[in-house]
C-alpha cells in the first residue's frame, strides 16, 4: 500500500498558523488561493488609485487571476532560508471567510535578520481594524518567533491608511523612495521598527502553531 503524504507533510509550511483575537494567518492552499483571487476581483481600491508598487490589479481577467497563482506559487518553488516570500492568507476566526493577504519577505534573512511586509484587504473587510491586527500579528511572529532585528515597509505619501498601520503600530519614518505603478514617478515614505522598538510598548498576544516543522526553511535552529 502506498503511504499516505499530506501536502504539509511535503511543504511545512501549509501547517503554520499565526493567531490574532480575530484573526488567522496562514498560507494557502491552491484552492483557498481560488477563493482568495475572487475577494480580489470584487475589488481593493478605486480604480482611480493605485496604492501598490506593481499595478497587479490593473490587470484584465483572466490574466490577473493566472498571474495572482503564478505569484503565490513562484514564491513556494523558489523559498530558500536566506531568502524568502511568505505570502499568508488572512482568514476571519469567526466565520472562515478569506479576507486578503500578508506578506512578509526577507533577503540574506539569517545575515541581516531584516524584513519587509506588505498586504491588502477586501473593500468589504476594510475600515474595521483588520490591517493594523494582520500587520502586528506578522510583526509579532518575526520578532518573537523567527528572530527578526528590524522590519521595513513604506507607503505612498496619499495612502493614509497604510502609513497610519505603520505609525500607530510604532514604525519610524525612514526617508522617501519612489515608485511608478503606472508609469508616473510618485513618491513613497519609508517606515522602520527595530526589535527594541517592538519591545517597548505591550503589543496584543499572538498564538503560532506549526513552526517547529518548518524551523529549517526559515534557517533557524531546532529548539
Amino acid at each position: 500500500m502506498m503511504m499516505r503524504v499530506r501536502p504539509a507533510d511535503a511543504w511545512p509550511l501549509f501547517d503554520l498558523r499565526i493567531r490574532t483575537e480575530r484573526l488567522e494567518l496562514l498560507l494557502p492552499t491552491d484552492d483557498q488561493l481560488a477563493e482568495l483571487v475572487a475577494v480580489a476581483l470584487e475589488g481593493i481600491h478605486p480604480p482611480e488609485e493605485m496604492p501598490f508598487g506593481v499595478a497587479w490589479t490593473d490587470v484584465p481577467s483572466p490574466k490577473l487571476e493566472r498571474s495572482f497563482v503564478q505569484h503565490h506559487w513562484h514564491a513556494r518553488a523558489t523559498w530558500s532560508p536566506e531568502q524568502w516570500n511568505l505570502h499568508l492568507a488572512i482568514v476571519r476566526r469567526d466565520d472562515g471567510r478569506l479576507m486578503g493577504s500578508q506578506t512578509i519577505t526577507a533577503r540574506e534573512f539569517p545575515t541581516l535578520r531584516q524584513f519587509g511586509t506588505g498586504s491588502w484587504l477586501g473593500k468589504g473587510f476594510q475600515g474595521q481594524g483588520y490591517g493594523k491586527e494582520m500587520r502586528s500579528a506578522v510583526l509579532g511572529f518575526a520578532f518573537e518567533h523567527l528572530g527578526a532585528e528590524v522590519a521595513e515597509s513604506e507607503a505612498f505619501l496619499d495612502n493614509a491608511q497604510s502609513a497610519g498601520v505603520s505609525r500607530a503600530l510604532g514604525y519610524r519614518e525612514n526617508g522617501i523612495s519612489r515608485h511608478a505603478p503606472r508609469g508616473e514617478p510618485r513618491d513613497t515614505q519609508r517606515f522602520r521598527m527595530t526589535v527594541a522598538d517592538w519591545r517597548s510598548r505591550a503589543r496584543p498576544a499572538i498564538e503560532v502553531l506549526g513552526l517547529d516543522a518548518c524551523r529549517d526553511l526559515f534557517g533557524l535552529p531546532q529548539p
